[in-house]
């Protein structure tokens, strides 16, 4: 299941806003439309919208490579300037576009089509890096996941969210594939409905065990004995291990801490942010109160009323039992075992 592929000189998405009932895969070639396309959710999902972005500069270097260098160079600034103000939470857009930058940077004095090969190798091998990193990351994970354990899921950090296989769906994917009969709750994840859309489509499709939920059902159903762990994705990590990630995770962290309940983060490294200390510091998105207001465009809330949309949360690292990367797990403190991961 892939959300976002290079195929036949063209970049492949499947628009996520149609699913599940509708299958439908959009062709861009445009960086404009294909920053249009991450603003409107058309691929979500912090490490497809790196991968996204880095074809998204790729295609704005084609746009351009007829230009002489100086005019190429000047045009190439804006085209990273477009995609880096899609998104502001998720820190794998900036990873890959500073990624395709430093390429211009390093290669200024190429020719303009040269430079465009050296960025379709660089936004190639970040989607190449993106499944192998999902496949080791599921690996890592799957070993702290019991035969016949029940986890619970918030949004979507699946296939969906990535280039193949998923985060935290990966973990579950692994763990599934290693014969651990597990099976899945997935929180539905308002206002967007994620978990109902995308997770539970996923994991029915892969035939694996998924009961879907409203959020507010988490509680009652840890309280119940239902839920052995809890596993979702992340879009910011910050230096001490405080976790952004969609909104209502924060919520769930707090109801695994009450119930003695694991809540584990599944991530590659490239969404830790090395260089931001506290998750204080993270940039919350805010969107459409329409995605409040109304679903699939019937409106379920009054004219006028006062809305606030937040697109994301912060779980403070002290709710987080471990975090599940490509070069391991890393556990608490995490001021000290996430810093390592940067000498690995």
């Amino acid at each position: 299941m892939k959300p976002v592929y290079y195929e036949n000189g063209a970049l492949k998405m499947l628009d996520q806003t149609l699913l599940p009932t509708e299958e439908v895969t959009h062709s861009y070639t445009d960086y404009r439309e294909i920053a249009t396309a991450i603003v409107d959710m058309i691929v979500r999902g912090a490490p497809a919208i790196g991968v996204t972005a880095g074809y998204g500069v790729y295609f704005g270097a084609l746009e351009f490579e007829g230009l002489p260098r100086e005019a190429f160079l000047k045009e190439m600034e804006t085209v990273c300037q477009v995609l880096r103000a899609t998104r502001p939470t998720a820190v794998n857009l900036f990873w890959a576009v500073d990624r395709m930058e430093g390429v211009i940077e390093n290669n200024a004095e190429k020719t303009p089509a040269e430079i465009t090969a050296l960025l379709k190798t660089e936004a190639d091998a970040i989607c190449s890096e993106d499944i192998q990193m999902c496949r080791d990351m599921g690996a890592y994970g799957a070993e702290l996941i019991h035969r016949k354990d029940t986890i619970l899921t918030h949004c979507n950090a699946g296939a969906l969210a990535t280039a193949d296989y998923g985060t935290a769906l990966g973990v579950v994917r692994a763990a599934w594939e290693a014969g651990k009969e597990i099976s899945v709750y997935a929180d539905e994840t308002r206002p967007f409905l994620q978990g109902a859309r995308l997770t539970a489509y996923e994991l029915h499709k892969d035939g694996i065990p998924v009961t879907l939920i409203t959020d507010n059902m988490a509680g009652w159903m840890m309280k119940q004995g239902k839920i052995d762990c809890v596993v979702v994705g992340a879009d910011r990590i910050a230096r001490n291990g405080d976790v952004a990630n969609k909104i209502g995770t924060y919520s769930v962290s707090i109801l695994a801490k009450a119930h003695g309940i694991p809540f584990y983060v599944a991530a590659p490294t490239s969404t830790i942010d090395f260089n931001m200390w506290s998750g204080d510091d993270i940039v919350i998105e805010e969107r459409d109160t329409r995605e409040i207001s109304h679903i699939k465009g019937q409106q379920i809330a009054p004219d006028g009323v006062r809305m606030e949309n937040p697109a994301f949360d912060v779980t403070p690292h002290q709710n987080v039992t471990a975090i599940i990367t490509e070069k391991g797990v890393v556990y608490p403190p995490f001021d000290l075992s996430i810093p390592r991961l940067q000498d690995k």
